[in-house]
């Protein structure tokens, strides 16, 4: 799954300066993906969460609109490019260990951001029915 063609970012290993210095310095994992969480920009909704290989990562900065890495598919992918409902980053975070991302998006398009065509891919709540873990249900959530 990794792959090593992609830009090579920065890394720090003080604990220091990656927590709080302003060197770049995506953690990726053993398989070269780093997390991405995707927001709203004006409402904060979370909308959807993805992967992101060092590639996805420099085409996102570069062009401001959301890319990431299928695990399924294995390939690069630009979000909307077939529905046209593209993420445009307004704004881009990293946690204090630079381990994970947060875009804060415009949606284009139809304004959905999930594949089953809904605002978010958040769209089922976990009803927890007793101390039974294994009797927790699923609701759908209206918007």
């Amino acid at each position: 799954m990794r792959d090593d063609s992609g830009p090579i970012f920065k890394s720090v290993t003080d604990k220091g300066a990656l927590e709080e210095g302003l060197v770049f310095a995506p953690k990726f994992d053993e398989d070269g993906l780093i997390p991405a969480i995707v927001s709203d920009h004006a409402s904060g909704e979370v909308l959807m969460f993805a992967w992101m290989n060092a590639k996805a990562l420099a085409k996102t900065l570069e062009t401001r609109c959301a890319y990431f890495w299928s695990r399924s598919r294995r390939k690069l992918w630009k979000k909307g490019e077939e529905s046209g409902n593209v993420l445009r980053v307004k704004e881009m975070r990293t946690d204090c260990d630079q381990d994970v991302l947060w875009l804060r998006v415009k949606v284009e398009g139809s304004g959905v951001a999930c594949h089953t065509k809904r605002r978010s891919c958040f769209y089922r709540g976990v009803e927890v029915q007793s101390s039974d873990v294994t009797a927790s249900k699923l609701r759908f959530i209206e918007d």
